[in-house]
């Protein structure tokens, strides 16, 4: 009697006839037992650190909790009571307490209830303990590594280490953590790389499998005091099990160097598909079209009607069966594995595409399915077998099939409810941005209600309140990209008319974005506007208003003083004319606050308000009118006292000497002798030019810092509109540098003044105060403008990059959509083009990621930057892998 292989022993074919589910229950009770060997003695390893007593049976000694209560006191520092009883009640307390326990830190446990491992469910203990190793053992031990790579797949990392390792080694090439491992090549090849004077790897290379994995596992035991976790019988098979390897190779991770790099990851991450879901290698293409336009799988695989005629002895059917058992379980096992549907609309973006990758991998072996059917059918209609054989081949057939139909209807209805889900959230993220908006529109209403202001401290307000509508906005920018990648899936059931629907809705909410921001941008400019002009004629105001204060009451002085005390009316007469002179040099000040008024009251476009800003204008103006008409009615009083007192008349001569002495007194001068009046009245004008244009020049100083201070900006943002900030800093650069030139050479002036009031005895404080407040006030707005100028600078950087992401994104939007329509083999050429278009812009690509790592590595950076390269990244190498998975997979055979 023939026997029928099976994946790693034979089984005889005079068993019953339902053998062929007994080997795909084999299959996975093999992964049981090797589990449970390994599981266990990671258990007693813990419990011999802490001095507790080891278990001998992992399904009968965890039913009652305690000894998972031990293991967990261990793992977390913490006591944890235990009941003392031994009923069934008390079991299910401990348990549940262990659940608890675990919830609070984490550990993701899915449909694993008290009573399931009360009961001793084989499947759940298995898989509350591999939850544990998971959280403590893997995660644990990398989570330094996963932090500092900004990475959150463990095993991706594990595998990148292990084929980092590996690399000098021509014989190993590890591309899962299944039947990559078998031959025991790659355990050495670790150890070697990383400890090569244990012992010559020619050697190793020599040894059986088995033998290889008792050296590996003797080795890493005597001279890294890692536990014999594994047997190397358990390994030394077509499929080991994964998660003992895994944990296992963790051990060898703690305690070896850990050096891992974002290239070592991106190469596992183009590695093919086939095995990153631990598919056994085989002759058989695989179809990797990553889709959303829902398809379904037919409900029997393809027979005599799609596959060739082909001689067929009972070996060759055993190697299909063999063949595509591997795969089924395989598959099987990757299904089971997929995440429960998350309810984060990103998170359930990922999980679709990744079963419709699982679903383009089911059509794809769909004929191979076939393959054993027709197989079957011609040993069958070939009349050589027995009859128990062919009856035999026939249960198998029916089996095979029945295990093709589970597994594809149960992936259709996840690929069904991952669709329902989806768009629910996506619907729902819709509605909420619809809600904002809503929201928001009345929140621009109140707004714009109340942008009438009466004082300077309720604008400023004005201002924090559009800051935080421009920060809500950015946040919400965030959800509003994620909305521009939105899935829409195509089937029977939904027609042109929900699309056209959809895009209405979606173009109903673009505009309203648009508007709001475009609102928000436009205000935002006004508030600018007005702020630094506001401000700018608050503060001049007040300086001219002390100015007019200490002018009246000089004037108020003299007009108090005797004219009988010829001294003191000389000094009048003196301190009239500097008066007069002040008034002159003064009055383009007043001019320019007019000016400066008017365009204030323009921008604000509010009566009430520009009734307060003319009112205070109008009393400044009051006061100077009046200052004017008291000093012209006290000159007369001076030139007509003399003369109604009966005094000595004063000469126009004296009254010209006595206001040119009083004059350089008043700049802090001797006078000279006569003959040399006229070049002290030239050093008094120096005098006056040099404080008018220091002046000058530092209300100048004061207007930039004003300007510079209301566009800084702290945060940075994905696109932000710099254009009319560069145009004010360019004209502000343009001023600085004229103003520049005036600057030295005011400098200069000063130095002169003060050599020559020092050659004099004179006092030079006031110069001197003058030129270190310039000194001052110049450096710091200088340090102000470069810090903007930075700023803008790494904006206009960041808008630059997002600038052509969105470009690059364009491309690889087209290319998607391409991908997701392309499902005939006429269109080779049209794949290939794609390609090729991408592979044109891949050094854009690298480029453009260079550019951006540059831009992180700065101390300002913003934390979206380098994570929204590291998803373009992915998501631009995914898609470069899918074409090429795609051509390959359909064309690959008549190439």
């Amino acid at each position: 009697m023939a026997k029928v292989a099976s994946v790693g022993r034979y089984i005889d074919c005079n068993s019953p006839p339902n053998e062929f589910g007994d080997i795909i229950r084999w299959r996975s009770d093999e992964h049981d037992g090797v589990q449970k060997k390994t599981f266990t003695k990671w258990i007693n390893a813990r419990f011999a650190k802490g001095g507790k007593p080891s278990i001998k049976d992992l399904f009968v000694d965890l039913r009652d909790g305690r000894k998972l209560l031990d293991l967990l006191e261990g793992l977390t520092g913490c006591v944890l009571t235990k009941e003392r009883g031994t009923t069934r009640v008390h079991a299910l307390n401990n348990v549940t307490r262990v659940l608890h326990v675990l919830q609070q830190n984490n550990v993701e446990l899915v449909n694993i209830g008290g009573t399931d491992i009360v009961d001793g469910n084989h499947k759940l203990t298995l898989g509350l303990i591999w939850s544990i190793i998971l959280h403590w053992q893997v995660k644990d031990i990398m989570k330094t590594i996963m932090s500092d790579l900004h990475q959150t797949n463990s095993e991706k990392i594990l595998l990148s280490w292990v084929r980092q390792s590996t690399r000098p080694y021509k014989q190993v090439n590890v591309l899962n953590f299944t039947t990559s491992w078998a031959d025991g090549l790659a355990f050495n090849a670790i150890l070697h790389r990383h400890r090569p004077g244990l012992f010559s790897w020619d050697k190793i290379t020599k040894m059986s499998a088995v033998n290889r994995l008792e050296h590996a596992f003797d080795m890493a035991k005597k001279h890294l005091e890692i536990e014999r976790l594994l047997d190397p019988e358990d390994i030394a098979v077509c499929l080991p099990d994964k998660k003992s390897i895994i944990m296992y190779v963790t051990s060898l991770f703690e305690v070896l160097p850990q050096q891992v790099t974002m290239e070592d990851i991106l190469e596992v991450e183009t590695l093919p598909r086939q095995y990153k879901v631990e598919c056994a290698e085989g002759p058989l293409s695989r179809q990797q079209i990553v889709t959303s336009e829902k398809k379904p799988l037919n409900s029997r695989a393809e027979t005599s009607s799609t596959v060739p005629e082909m001689d067929v002895d009972l070996d060759g059917y055993q190697a299909v069966l063999e063949e595509v058992l591997t795969w089924l379980l395989s598959a099987e096992d990757a299904f089971h594995m997929q995440d429960d549907i998350s309810s984060d609309v990103e998170e359930v973006k990922e999980q679709f595409h990744i079963h419709e990758g699982f679903m383009m991998e089911l059509t794809a072996h769909q004929s191979n399915v076939g393959n054993v059917l027709q197989a079957g059918n011609q040993l069958i209609a070939q009349g050589n077998l027995t009859e128990e054989e062919e009856n035999e081949i026939r249960e198998q057939m029916s089996l095979l099939n029945s295990r093709w139909e589970s597994l594809r209807v149960a992936s259709m209805d996840r690929q069904a409810k991952l669709h329902e889900v989806l768009m629910e959230l996506q619907q729902q993220q819709l509605c909420q941005l619809s809600d904002w908006l809503t929201q928001t529109e009345a929140r621009i209403q109140k707004l714009e209600a109340h942008s009438a202001v009466n004082e300077f401290e309720s604008f400023k307000r004005q201002i924090d309140e559009h800051k935080l509508l421009q920060s809500d906005l950015e946040t919400e920018q965030v959800k509003v990209n994620s909305l521009t990648h939105m899935v829409v899936v195509v089937d029977e059931n939904s027609g042109e008319s929900a699309t056209a629907a959809l895009e209405d809705q979606l173009q109903s909410l673009g505009e309203r974005w648009a508007a709001v921001c475009r609102w928000t941008e436009e205000r935002w400019r006004l508030l600018q506007d007005i702020f630094v002009k506001w401000q700018q004629l608050s503060e001049d105001q007040q300086l001219l208003k002390a100015w007019l204060t200490e002018k009246e009451d000089v004037l108020t002085a003299m007009q108090t003083s005797s004219f009988r005390d010829q001294r003191k009316t000389e000094e009048n007469i003196c301190s009239l004319a500097i008066l007069k002179e002040d008034l002159q040099m003064k009055r383009p000040t007043l001019d320019h606050l007019d000016e400066l008024d008017q365009d204030l009251a323009d921008l604000l476009k509010n009566s009430n308000l520009s009734k307060n800003i003319n009112s205070d204008m109008e009393e400044l103006s009051q006061r100077w009118d009046n200052l004017v008409h008291q000093l012209e009615d006290y000159s007369k009083q001076v030139s007509q006292a003399p003369s109604e007192l009966g005094l000595t008349q004063i000469s126009p001569v004296e009254m010209v000497e006595i206001t040119t002495e009083c004059s350089v007194q008043k700049q802090g001068l001797v006078p000279l002798p006569p003959p040399k009046k006229r070049q002290l009245c030239m050093d008094v004008e120096s005098k006056k030019r040099f404080d008018a244009d220091a002046g000058e020049l530092l209300s100048w100083i004061g207007k930039s810092k004003c300007e510079v201070d209301a566009m800084m900006f702290n945060d940075f943002s994905r696109q932000k509109n710099i254009s009319d900030m560069k145009a004010k800093m360019k004209v502000l650069e343009k001023e600085k540098a004229e103003k520049d030139r005036q600057s030295k050479s005011l400098k200069l002036v000063g130095q002169v003044l003060l050599e020559s009031m020092e050659k004099e005895g004179l006092p030079t404080e006031e110069v001197n105060h003058v030129l270190e407040n310039l000194s001052v006030e110049w450096k710091d707005n200088n340090q102000q403008m470069d810090k903007l100028n930075r700023k803008l600078q790494y904006q206009e950087n960041i808008n630059c990059i997002y600038s052509e992401l969105q470009d690059i994104e364009k491309t690889l939007q087209s290319k998607e959509d391409w991908l997701k329509c392309a499902n005939s083999a006429a269109l080779k050429e049209s794949c290939e083009y794609e390609i090729s278009q991408l592979n044109e812009i891949a050094p854009l690509v690298k480029k453009l990621l260079a550019h951006g790592e540059v831009l992180s590595n700065e101390p300002e950076a913003p934390s979206f930057l380098q994570e929204d390269l590291n998803n373009f990244n992915n998501r631009f190498r995914s898609l470069l892998q899918k074409l090429q998975s795609k051509h390959h997979v359909q064309f690959g055979e008549s190439a």
